[in-house]
């Protein structure tokens, strides 16, 4: 039986856009790169019955997004640009400071594979700009605060 990979792009965020009572899960779209990653604090708890071998423990993990991708506008309204409100959403929260400044996420594969979590993250958005050929990036990262919460796969 042959294997086949997964695809990178498979991946979907959403954004809570409504509150966390009455949640509205607000698709990001426009994005060319998503990258997880979860880096964990290692501390040594070797001892002396170890016959020589150290050994470390997990006391902390902190997971983070980062993505990237290109800022659109909508096709069927060329005179005013009236951006993604997923993208706008992020953008908006990374310009805050203090309460307010963190959102609610969920991210999962559109494949139907169960990988799919959901947190609460601060935004540290960057973008614009660009040379007179460029279109106009956007990129940030989702830092996690606390631990995120294995959901159902709302793909599934």
């Amino acid at each position: 039986m042959a294997t086949r990979s997964l695809l990178a792009s498979a991946w979907a965020l959403d954004v809570n856009t409504g509150t966390s009572a009455v949640p509205v899960w607000t698709p990001v779209k426009g994005r060319s790169s998503f990258k997880e990653t979860i880096d964990s604090t290692m501390e040594d708890d070797s001892d002396f019955d170890s016959e020589g071998w150290g050994s470390d423990e997990v006391t902390q993990r902190k997971w983070k997004l980062e993505c990237e991708g290109k800022r659109k506008r909508d096709a069927d309204n060329e005179a005013t640009f009236i951006p993604d409100p997923g993208q706008q959403a992020i953008l908006d929260a990374g310009n805050l400071v203090g309460v307010g400044s963190d959102i609610e996420i969920r991210y999962y594969r559109r494949d139907g594979a169960p990988d799919a979590w959901q947190g609460r993250v601060n935004v540290q958005y960057g973008g614009g700009g660009g040379a007179t050929t460029a279109l106009e990036p956007f990129n940030f990262t989702l830092g996690g605060k606390g631990k995120r919460t294995a959901i159902t796969n709302p793909a599934a």
